[in-house]
């Protein structure tokens, strides 16, 4: 490389100006050297000058490059047969390689020749004693920019036997520079206490500081998809004037899970195969709902019914409502909010929001996952109804970039009436189901203390598939789980729902 420069600098200094592609015929070497060679004397500073030139030029493929280094596929073939006795074409086809294509250029060229009737089989001889391999130089000439030297025949032979390609190549026009010098020192890029002790720094030349270059990009952490997801979902919320509730409470008891609303024992969402049930601790005291007597009104109403329901008639058990779970969704934390909210002297209308996980005892596919998360909202004021429930959630989804939005009568055990909610995909092509929603039972709702004229609408969707689609995501366990691409998020791009 050194040798390489100091040539380039004195060619240079002889002529003043000139291209790479000269450089390469001078001196004999292959562009990318000289452009290497080129940029290692720019590194010196303002020695040359070099601008670059986008030209269209014939470059070597793969194939051209191995022959340009070892020689022609019939150069190659030739080599492999012995002068005199030849050798059998069984063997050359197995030991030449790219045979095939070398046998029929070399018979072509009248190097070789096929006996078809020698003992043992078919065998080849020399034709020649020496050949010399014009492919080869012509690949080494495309190799060093040389290409003046091709002749028309020359060049659609490369291209047909696809040795060479066309293709865009930068050349340089190369000049002297304002500190052209035909020695090249090195400058130093720190001043040592060494330097300044003997005083040798007075004799030596410093890179200059620069100051247009970016640093080094720090290691930072990034958030993850559903984060993104999670902070825009937010915002709405605190938009539309939502408080967020304290979703902090991963275990929950069976009371505030399912009791509380009004969801009968013996439902099967409170089986094992559907619910994580804690082994340690297994159950909890009830004490505080028992003090104001809330927990005798939930049980009430489970056994004999009243506020105008019959109530699900069975022996309601105090040992089942105190078993400890993982909650199966956050409507424990609503319930217990509302409850709260009875306990004030006067009722005040609130809207209460949360996005938070919770944990189900499902089967694992590419749609479902043992916890995952759920964004509920919930508006309590005086004499709301459906229609109430239908325009917040408009207004809601509009909000998200929704609009096309159809309701569908459904069942939940602690909502009369209750709405599956749909939108339109137009990727899909069809309706879809984006979410649940109905209006809290006066079951769930006047034992805690509500006042009878207060109504209480709600609305629930997941956070995962909102996600999903955002981000192109096809599998949940790609989004969660050991299967996570860390650069996927990394590099994901800022989420805009409402785009």
């Amino acid at each position: 490389m050194e040798d390489l420069r100091s040539n380039i600098l004195a060619y240079i200094d002889k002529h003043e100006t000139c291209s790479s592609t000269e450089l390469c015929k001078e001196m004999n070497v292959e562009h990318q050297k000289i452009v290497g060679a080129l940029n290692s004397i720019l590194a010196f500073g303002e020695i040359i000058s070099a601008q670059p030139e986008v030209t269209s030029r014939l470059e070597l493929t793969d194939e051209g490059r191995q022959v340009a280094d070892h020689g022609s596929h019939e150069a190659v073939l030739f080599a492999s047969v012995p002068a005199g006795d030849g050798a059998p074409q069984s063997e050359l086809m197995k030991s030449v390689p790219n045979a095939k294509i070398g046998f029929s250029k070399a018979l072509a060229n009248r190097w070789i020749r096929l006996d078809k009737s020698a003992q043992g089989g078919p065998r080849v001889y020399r034709q020649v004693e020496s050949v010399s391999d014009r492919i080869r130089h012509c690949l080494q000439m495309v190799a060093a920019l040389s290409l003046d030297s091709l002749t028309a025949e020359e060049r659609a032979e490369l291209k047909k036997r696809k040795l060479v390609q066309e293709g865009r190549v930068t050349v340089y026009r190369v000049a002297k520079g304002p500190a052209f010098t035909l020695t090249l020192a090195k400058e130093e890029t720190e001043l040592t206490a060494e330097m300044l002790a003997t005083g040798v720094w007075q004799t030596l030349t410093f890179k200059a500081y620069n100051f247009k270059a970016l640093g080094q990009q720090p290691d930072c952490g990034h958030l993850h998809p559903l984060l993104k997801v999670r902070a825009e979902f937010r915002q709405i919320f605190l938009e539309m004037g939502f408080q967020e509730m304290p979703t902090n409470r991963y275990v929950e008891s069976s009371f505030w899970n399912f009791d509380a609303l009004f969801q009968p024992q013996q439902h099967p969402a409170r089986d094992a195969h559907d619910t994580f049930f804690l082994t340690e601790p297994a159950a909890c005291r009830l004490d505080a709902e028992q003090a104001d007597g809330y927990l005798a009104r939930v049980k009430a109403v489970h056994s004999n019914g009243g506020y105008g329901s019959i109530g699900y008639n069975y022996d309601w058990k105090e040992s089942e409502a105190q078993k400890n779970i993982l909650r199966t969704h956050t409507t424990a934390v609503s319930a217990r909010m509302l409850y709260q909210l009875a306990q004030q002297p006067q009722f005040q209308p609130t809207k209460y929001f949360s996005i938070d996980r919770v944990f189900r005892n499902e089967s694992l596919d590419a749609t479902h996952l043992a916890e995952f998360h759920q964004i509920e909202g919930l508006v309590a004021d005086y004499n709301l109804n459906l229609c109430h429930l239908m325009g917040i959630i408009r207004e809601f989804f509009h909000k998200l970039g929704i609009r096309r939005l159809r309701f569908k009568p459904a069942y939940n055990p602690y909502t009369e009436p209750s709405m599956e909610i749909f939108s339109y995909h137009e990727g899909l092509g069809k309706w879809v189901e984006i979410g649940n929603s109905g209006v809290f039972r006066p079951e769930m709702l006047l034992p805690m203390g509500l006042p009878e004229s207060v109504s209480v609408i709600a609305w629930g969707l997941s956070l995962e598939r909102p996600t999903m689609i955002k981000y192109g995501i096809n599998n949940i366990r790609d989004l969660i789980g050991p299967k996570v691409d860390l650069k996927m998020v990394s590099v994901g791009p800022i989420c805009r729902l409402d785009k």
